[in-house]
């Protein structure tokens, strides 16, 4: 009954077009649609019921690792439909589980509207290309972009690691080898130790999320190699001081000169519903790093980047809030949309005001409510 069930919502998160399904005792399966969570009409769950879909999915060796830890993560097909990755966690002694849509249509860079200049950065020889950004907010998505880019495009040798392995990909111009961190081997540092012996040209590292990994994948760069990854930062300046500021003080001085011969560019994207109610679009950040940039990188300069970000135009350069605007402007997503997303909300709205010739009272007041948290957003 259990698996019948499992399917059918798994069915209607496909069918709906919706990017997760929650699965949590004391509420009905709900959807989360266009970012916003949505429940289904169907019965409140209870802990028998979360325990069995819990099964229904979940291999043994992560039901073990459930047991002894308190959660789990791991990636399932279903069918030829899609993949979910999903996790699996226990809360008040109940299991909870969550499933990320996996689509297997790969998508095109024009189709996730990423900036031009992307397809010359993956035919670069070497270098360290960072795509950062909240949970959710299609980071993964835009990797597998590029990395499906490269691997019909030039004959490559990639490898990638992942936790877990989201999308498939098959051997096209390139070979491409998949390493699953918990399956194929422990870590990410230990994978990509042992990754310089492989002979790759393109290596994908599914998230710098400690310090091994992080010297691991400079030095990756920095031998050679094409490296990708992400990080759970917002904004460009942002992403070089965390990775910079990871680093022991001592250390800090050599990892900005690293940083600044090795990085080739910081993508930071976030997510936002079109004002339609059909479907989601990206708002990017765009950042390549020219002689100019790579100097104040190596300066400690970084607070002057964002300027030289808006006069890096011809590049495809551009901030967060000039795209916000730009998407508000063109009328697919609305004035609450690009205050939230933005990192100057009251500068964006004193615009949408003069463009408008009437001022937002309510939004006007509900921002300088919040205005200290909102201008503090970095």
């Amino acid at each position: 009954m259990a698996t019948v069930h499992i399917d059918r919502l798994l069915e209607a998160c496909i069918n709906m077009g919706a990017s997760d399904l929650h699965l949590t005792v004391g509420k009905s399966p709900t959807l989360r649609l266009n970012g916003r969570l949505r429940p289904l009409e169907t019965k409140v769950l209870e802990p028998d019921d979360t325990a069995s879909l819990m099964k229904s999915i979940t291999p043994e060796k992560k039901q073990q690792e459930l047991q002894e830890k308190g959660g789990t993560d791991f990636g399932f097909a279903f069918g030829d439909k899609a993949r979910f990755r999903t996790a699996v966690f226990k809360q008040k002694g109940n299991v909870t589980i969550v499933l990320r849509l996996i689509p297997y249509k790969l998508l095109t860079f024009d189709e996730i509207g990423l900036p031009k200049i992307c397809a010359a950065l993956c035919r670069r020889p070497r270098g360290l290309f960072l795509v950062t950004g909240p949970t959710g907010c299609g980071k993964t998505t835009t990797l597998a972009s590029m990395i499906n880019y490269i691997n019909e495009t030039l004959d490559r040798h990639i490898v990638t690691v992942e936790e877990p392995i989201e999308y498939y990909h098959m051997h096209k111009k390139s070979i491409i080898n998949q390493r699953e961190v918990g399956v194929d081997v422990p870590t990410f540092a230990e994978a990509l130790k042992r990754v310089l012996r492989q002979d790759p040209d393109v290596v994908l590292v599914g998230e710098l999320r400690d310090l091994e990994t992080m010297e691991n994948a400079i030095r990756a760069a920095e031998t050679g190699h094409l490296v990708f990854s992400t990080v759970h930062t917002t904004g460009c300046q942002g992403t070089i001081t965390r990775i910079i500021d990871a680093f022991p003080v001592a250390q800090q001085e050599q990892i900005r000169v690293q940083m600044s011969t090795n990085l080739l560019a910081v993508l930071s994207q976030s997510l936002c519903p079109l004002k339609s109610g059909k479907g989601r679009v990206a708002a990017y950040e765009f950042m390549v790093v020219t002689p100019a940039i790579a100097n104040l990188i190596r300066e400690n300069k970084t607070y002057r980047i964002e300027s030289s970000i808006q006069t890096g135009k011809k590049l495809g350069m551009q901030l967060l809030d000039d795209h916000l605007w730009e998407l508000y402007d063109q009328d697919k997503i609305s004035l609450e949309e690009m205050l939230e997303k933005a990192r100057q909300p009251n500068m964006l709205l004193e615009k949408a005001e003069k463009k408008q010739g009437f001022r937002t009272q309510d939004i006007r007041k509900e921002l300088d409510d919040i205005g200290p948290v909102l201008g503090a957003s970095e």
